[in-house]
C-alpha cells in the first residue's frame, strides 16, 4: 500500500489565489496558480483546499439581515452570548445541539461531523459585520466535482481534500481536518499488517486524510495569510476513492455523545 520504503512528502502552497466569489471558475484558477509557479499537476498529486474557498465559491455566504432567529435560536443565544441570527444558522445547519457553554455551541451537524457552531465563519468574509459563511452543502461531492475538472484539464489522476479547522474532544486549539475527500483513502486500514517485530496490527486504522489536513494546514495558516490551496507530492498510501464519511465514528461508538 506504501509507495516504497522512502518517504518524502512536499507540501507547496500556491500564492497568487484571488478572493474567491460565488461562481468562481476554481479549477482554471488553479491552475492559473500552478503555472505562475511554473508547475504541473502530476498522476498521484494532492490538492488540499479550504473549505472557504469552496463555499465561497458555491454561494454559501448566507446575508443576516435576512436571518430571523426562533424563539430557541434566541433561547440558546443567551446561553452561549452569541448572536441570534448565528445560533438561528447554526441550527438549521444541524441535526441536534450536544451541548452549550459561552462562546460555542457544539452540534451534530447534517453532514454528521461533531464541531463547534456548526462551521460557520465570520472570519474571512467579506461584509463579515453582516455575513455569515456556511460549510459547503456536500463537501465530498465538491472535491469530486473539482477532481473530475482537474482531470480533464491536466490529463492526471489526482486526489482532492477539501479541509476545515475542528477542535478536538482531548485537546486544546484547533486543526487541519477533512470534510471533503475524492481520489485519495480517508482512512487506512493496517489491521492484518505486522509491526517490525512481527506482532499482527489488531486496531490500528490511520485517519490518513485528517493527517494530511493538519500538514496542509500548517502552511495554509489561519489568520491573513491568504494561501488557501497547497499542493501535495509523495503522499506514503496509494490513491483511490475516498469519502470523509469513513472518517465519522458512529454514535454507538463514540464516548462523547
Amino acid at each position: 500500500m506504501l509507495h516504497g520504503t522512502q518517504r518524502e512528502l512536499r507540501i507547496i502552497a500556491l500564492s497568487g489565489m484571488p478572493e474567491i466569489e460565488c461562481d468562481a471558475p476554481l479549477s482554471v484558477l488553479l491552475c492559473a496558480a500552478l503555472t505562475r509557479m511554473s508547475m504541473t499537476l502530476q498522476a498521484g498529486d494532492i490538492l488540499v483546499l479550504a473549505q472557504k474557498i469552496i463555499s465561497k465559491a458555491e454561494g454559501r455566504v448566507v446575508r443576516l439581515t435576512g436571518v430571523t432567529p426562533s424563539e430557541r435560536a434566541q433561547t440558546i443565544a443567551r446561553e452561549a452570548d452569541k448572536d441570534p441570527r448565528i445560533v438561528e444558522l447554526i441550527l438549521r445547519e444541524s441535526r441536534r445541539v450536544l451541548r452549550v457553554k459561552q462562546g460555542v455551541i457544539i452540534v451534530e451537524h447534517k453532514l454528521g461531523f461533531v464541531m463547534a457552531n456548526a462551521g460557520i465563519d465570520q472570519s474571512n468574509v467579506p461584509g463579515a459585520d453582516d455575513a455569515a459563511l456556511l460549510l459547503p452543502s456536500d463537501p465530498d461531492a465538491s472535491a469530486c466535482k473539482l477532481r473530475d475538472e482537474l482531470r480533464e484539464v491536466c490529463g492526471v489522476e489526482i486526489g482532492v481534500l477539501i479541509i476545515d479547522s475542528f477542535g478536538r474532544a482531548w485537546r486544546n486549539g484547533v486543526t487541519g481536518t477533512a470534510i471533503g475527500v475524492a481520489g485519495l483513502p480517508a482512512l487506512v486500514d493496517l489491521r492484518g499488517n505486522k509491526d517490525r517485530g512481527g506482532r499482527t496490527l489488531k486496531v490500528t486504522q490511520v485517519a490518513a486524510a485528517d493527517e494530511l489536513a493538519a500538514a496542509a494546514s500548517l502552511v495554509m495558516g489561519q489568520a491573513d495569510e491568504s494561501t488557501p490551496a497547497v499542493l501535495v507530492r509523495g503522499f506514503p498510501y496509494a490513491l483511490r476513492n475516498g469519502s470523509a464519511k469513513e472518517l465519522l465514528r458512529p454514535e454507538a461508538e463514540d464516548l462523547f455523545r
